[in-house]
């Protein structure tokens, strides 16, 4: 690592700044890794600046949705620049071309940007070193950069990186840059706390709800009751009676009707007064159909299967066949923000500021709805509470972006906590079947799966574990086409085959006679030692959690009474993680999670305390939906409303502990906002059997001492 260099290409300019200060500009591919210029193609950037008072500003290009983003980067480029991590300030950065892909999701903000700005760190810092060297007509061998100053070894002269800032501009961008060598880190790999903690905890306006603008109006939004239901008819003659209501105006485009005010409460008041009437578009679906057509779907195979290594069929008539079935429901993501947005399109400009995790497309798609130019469009973005993939979407800009547009005036759209719960794109809900059948020899012979989903196309992972290690594997998926709102969910797709796949992995151990990690460990080495097929999974890297997880745990080990086990691993994000779940039970028969260990194979990792936090917080996320949430559907309609309904844990549920650690690492950071997640519903799964000896095959597990 220490040798990795920078192109002169990589970097596009170095300007001067107000003030004699120096701004570095730096490629921001997606991928985060450095390219040659491609002829023909612009490649977007985005700039740390030092001010002649050496002031160090990184404009942050990711949305903050509490995946730390806002703490890790300038972490990693105060390690490159030789600055005090909590010296560099941090600015989000609007939406502007010249920042590349700025979305998050899919784990993604760290791991792309890690080496873009540890580049532009050490470009900096090397400029920084010869403006010091010119300046004293010294030897650049004998400078070096510490704390924001670069210091002449031989003197011990030194001159602050304000004192330089101008100078440095006017260099040339080096050819070469050398990185940091990893053994010298300060920063990287240390726990701090959360940069914006401070801020969280005394209430100051960070987030989008806490938006405030001259001359704007609050918009509470009426939207149809059930899926399949469109806008018929409204009458607003009570709600216009209501103290503070100012305008009511329909978006039938958007099927909503809105009601504007002066303060929350007003709007919410009117949107109550509101008569609206609707009618039936499409049919009314329920969740009792949609797994009635599921196992109707599941009753066949495929005709052309995702994965299909040797012959299932012939292999799971020559012994004994094991089968199970699993179902998993809709869950909404109910963030802890509802969803709101400002948007005030007057005098041909459109001013939008408001929580999304896919900024450009948000752009893109309100400037389609209001037919407009997308360069008259500004979007900038407040810290956001929290994602979870919900705000994938942009329904939240674009309706209030159509609502500002009809009524000519500013508004802040705010859902209550019942609008977000009934207009969701959920989760989908899942059914898996398998069947398997073990050989002579006591290794499975064959694996078949069977996957349906609803109006996704993501049912399974055909490449994932147990791909490859077992001679006869098939995967089938179906698709049951649906007019319910369905979207990316904390771990698509891997958050529910995950609790499927392990679950059933935990049943074959059990008829097999054999310990559960025992044989996830034999067939990491079938994959390694005689595949079938190729995976998409490193096996060295999967057994460094397995083996991590197996000492904190003392797997196999522990004797403590009415004491049960549970274990469960995944690859997601090009993260590995796996999960051991304590589970207790009372003289009374009542069973709760006690404890988790999990380890984690995650790349270097930047901030520990982050880290960990995310990985702490995807746990009990998972362990909150497999013990207590479902979203169904009744003729269209979602029957939970609130969190009385929508059953969250309770921290009587909640483990008393929650150990995470981290296999060392040389890698480059991979995901980890989701990949701690999917292991832990299989794993409490998998800790209940042992506990009772009966299999819970459905979720949530809703054991009754809620």
């Amino acid at each position: 690592m220490s040798n990795s260099t920078v192109s002169r290409r990589h970097f596009i300019k170095v300007t001067s700044v107000a003030g004699g200060g120096i701004m570095i500009g730096f490629n921001l591919l997606a991928d985060g890794i450095a390219v040659a210029d491609t002829p023909g193609v612009f490649n977007p950037n985005a700039y740390v600046s030092i001010d002649s008072k050496g002031l160090v500003t990184l404009m942050s290009p990711n949305p903050e949705i509490g995946q730390g983003v806002k703490t890790a980067l300038p972490m990693i480029l105060a390690e490159e620049l030789e600055v005090k991590w909590d010296k560099v300030e941090v600015e989000m950065a609007p939406l502007e071309t010249k920042y590349g892909n700025q979305m998050a999701g899919g784990s993604s903000s760290v791991r792309t940007r890690y080496m873009p700005i540890r580049q532009a760190g050490a470009t900096a810092r090397q400029m920084l070193t010869t403006a010091a060297a010119q300046t004293w007509g010294a030897n650049e061998a004998d400078c070096y950069a510490e704390n924001a100053f670069v210091i002449h070894k031989p003197t011990g002269k030194k001159l602050s990186y304000g004192e330089l800032a101008a100078k440095a501009a006017t260099l040339p961008v080096p050819t070469d840059v050398k990185l940091k060598d990893p053994k010298d880190f300060k920063i990287i790999g240390t726990s701090v706390p959360n940069i914006d903690n401070k801020k969280i905890v005394t209430g100051q306006p960070l987030f989008g709800i806490d938006t405030r603008r001259d001359g704007m109006l609050f918009a509470a939004v009426a939207k149809a009751p059930a899926f399949g239901k469109t806008l018929k008819s409204f009458d607003d003659t009570e709600a216009r009676k209501v103290t503070g209501v100012k305008n009511v105006v329909a978006v039938p485009s958007r099927n909503l009707v809105a009601v504007l005010a002066t303060s929350t409460w007003a709007a919410k008041k009117g949107k109550a007064a509101l008569k609206v009437e609707w009618e039936d578009k499409t049919p009314l679906e329920s969740t009792t159909d949609h797994f009635a057509s599921f196992a109707e779907l599941l009753s066949k195979t495929t005709d052309r299967p995702s994965r299909n290594d040797g012959d299932v069929e012939a292999a799971l008539a020559k012994g004994k066949v094991i089968e199970a079935t699993y179902e998993l429901p809709a869950l909404s993501h109910a963030n802890m923000e509802p969803l709101n947005f400002f948007a005030d399109v007057r005098d041909g400009k459109v001013d939008l500021y408001g929580p999304t995790q896919i900024p450009s497309r948000l752009r893109n798609d309100v400037a389609n709805n209001l037919k407009v130019p997308q360069d008259i469009i500004v979007l900038k973005m407040p810290r956001q509470g929290g994602g979870f993939g919900r705000k994938l979407q942009s329904d939240n800009g674009v309706d209030a972006a159509m609502i500002s547009q009809a009524a000519k005036v500013p508004v802040q759209m705010l859902w209550a906590r019942e609008d977000d719960m009934q207009n969701d794109f959920y989760r989908p809900s899942y059914m898996y079947k398998y069947r398997a059948t073990i050989g002579p020899d006591n290794t499975i012979a064959a694996w078949h799966l069977n996957a349906a989903v609803l109006a996704d196309r993501g049912a399974s992972i055909p490449s994932g574990f147990p791909a490859a290690s077992i001679p006869n594997f098939r995967v089938d998926n179906h698709t049951l086409p649906s007019n319910i709102q369905t979207g990316p969910w904390r771990a698509p797709t891997s958050n529910a085959v995950c609790f499927a796949d392990e679950s059933f992995m935990d049943e074959l151990a059990h008829e097999m006679k054999k310990d559960p990690i025992a044989l996830r460990l034999e067939l990491l080495d079938k994959y390694k030692n005689n595949p079938t097929g190729k995976a998409n999974y490193d096996v060295d890297k999967f057994k460094s959690v397995v083996d991590l997880v197996s000492q904190m745990s003392n797997w196999g080990k522990n004797k403590k009474p009415n004491t049960y086990y549970g274990f469960a691993m995944h690859y997601s994000f090009a993260t590995y993680a796996a999960h051991v779940v304590e589970l207790t039970k009372s003289p009374k028969g009542d069973l709760r999670v006690t404890k988790v260990y999990c380890a984690v194979n995650c790349g270097r990792v930047i901030n520990k305390s982050g880290a960990e936090s995310q990985v702490q917080g995807a746990i009990v996320d998972g362990l909150s939906h497999a013990m207590f949430s479902k979203v169904t559907f009744n003729k269209g309609t979602v029957e939970q409303t609130n969190f009385h309904t929508y059953k969250f844990l309770r921290m009587k549920h909640a483990p008393l502990d929650v150990v995470v650690k981290f296999v060392p690492s040389e890698d480059a950071p991979t995901g980890l906002g989701e990949p701690g997640l999917p292991p832990i519903a299989p794993a409490v799964g998998n800790a209940i059997f042992a506990a009772t000896g009966k299999r819970y095959r459905k979720l949530p597990f809703e054991l009754g001492n809620a």
